[in-house]
């Protein structure tokens, strides 16, 4: 991965500048296949006529490769403790906040909860603390979770080969995990300490999973930590390594925006809401077969509009904070702020009102094997 990378990063320092014409970028998305000189292209339009041709493209793709369906989740934080000092983040050790984390039987309450929502699918979430939250904490919690949902997921630290072998074996399919930025140099100055130092650790983290059975894994930047269109650049080529590597899995993108997480860090880069949708339509044109992941940090009119264009799945209903489902707290002790914090049932409403069908599960537990 890390030579895919630098050849791709070769290709974007050669387009990094370069903004197609009107006609260029139409013969472009005229193309059935695109190279990564035409990706660099397309993140780099700036004509709003062209990002509605993109949105139409968009929407065709999407449609063909996944029909009307919207997946819906919801994570579930169970500790807030964390060892690294990530400059930006809610849950870093070097933001004094109070660190609990949830026990088996608070778990449980957490999970019930979850459950009357509707919600079937569910991501598992740490800080990256391996004595307050280790792997044997986080495979019990797992090992909790597949008794009450048919999709387990987790956004845990970067774990072992071994350890995710055996999360596998007790029903863990997912994985999510953020490289944050790809710019290597920035990555080394927004985490100040702690075992997140470690950049190519983390950037492999997905690999090591998909090898000992995982089904799906989710990637992506945190925009505005570092030059937006090169990290969304990198993390479709990401994605797009991935689906080459692991030609059975299902693999996604999600194009997070950085949110306020009252630590006092300001983000390099303002990510506007043309360049979201610009990056998300980049994404679906260059490779029709990646899931696109909206979360709850968009806010809701956005996140409507961009459901059956390119969206496939949409967490509903979060919270941010260790616990919060069954008990209500104070969002501002969560990782990050929301935007969208309308119910599941409210979502579910909008999805059925533009003619989508909401979907709570993504495999049906027992029944084969990848």
């Amino acid at each position: 991965m890390m030579e895919y990378l630098k050849e791709a990063l070769e290709v974007y320092s050669q387009y990094e500048n370069y903004i197609p014409s009107f006609d260029e970028a139409r013969e472009i998305l005229i193309k059935e296949f695109l190279d990564k000189s035409d990706l660099v292209k397309l993140l780099n339009i700036e004509d709003e006529r062209l990002i509605r041709i993109m949105a139409k493209k968009a929407k065709k793709l999407t449609e063909a490769n996944f029909g009307k369906v919207i997946m819906l989740f919801a994570p579930l934080y169970i500790s807030n403790f964390c060892q690294n000092g990530c400059t930006y983040c809610g849950f870093s050790n070097l933001k004094n906040c109070p660190r609990e984390r949830l026990e088996r039987e608070q778990m449980e309450i957490e999970m019930k909860s979850l459950k009357d929502e509707g919600i079937d699918s569910v991501i598992i979430l740490t800080g990256e603390d391996r004595v307050n939250s280790d792997f044997e904490y986080i495979k019990s919690a797992c090992s909790v979770a597949v008794d009450y949902f048919s999709e387990v997921s987790i956004e845990v630290y970067p774990l072992l080969e071994n350890e995710y072998e055996e999360l596998a074996k007790i029903g863990v399919v997912g994985i999510t995990i953020y490289q944050e930025t790809y710019q290597k140099d920035d990555y080394e100055k927004l985490h100040l300490f702690g075992p997140k130092k470690d950049y190519e650790f983390r950037l492999l983290t997905p690999e090591r999973a998909l090898k000992t059975g995982f089904h799906e894994a989710c990637v992506g930047p945190l925009l505005g930590l570092s030059h937006p269109e090169k990290d969304a650049f990198c993390a479709i080529l990401h994605a797009e390594y991935l689906m080459n590597k692991f030609p059975k899995a299902e693999i996604s993108l999600s194009f997070p925006r950085f949110r306020d997480a009252n630590t006092g860090f300001k983000p390099s880069y303002l990510v506007s809401d043309k360049e979201y949708i610009k990056f998300l339509l980049a994404a679906r044109i260059y490779l029709p077969r990646v899931g696109i992941v909206i979360s709850t940090r968009e806010r809701a009119a956005l996140r409507d509009a961009l459901m059956d264009i390119c969206i496939t799945k949409m967490s509903a209903g979060s919270k941010t904070t260790v616990g919060g489902y069954a008990t209500s707290k104070d969002e501002k002790l969560g990782q990050f702020e929301i935007d969208d914090s309308r119910s599941v049932s409210e979502i579910v409403n909008v999805i059925i009102q533009k003619g989508l069908r909401p979907e709570f599960t993504n495999w049906v537990k027992g029944v084969g094997k990848l």
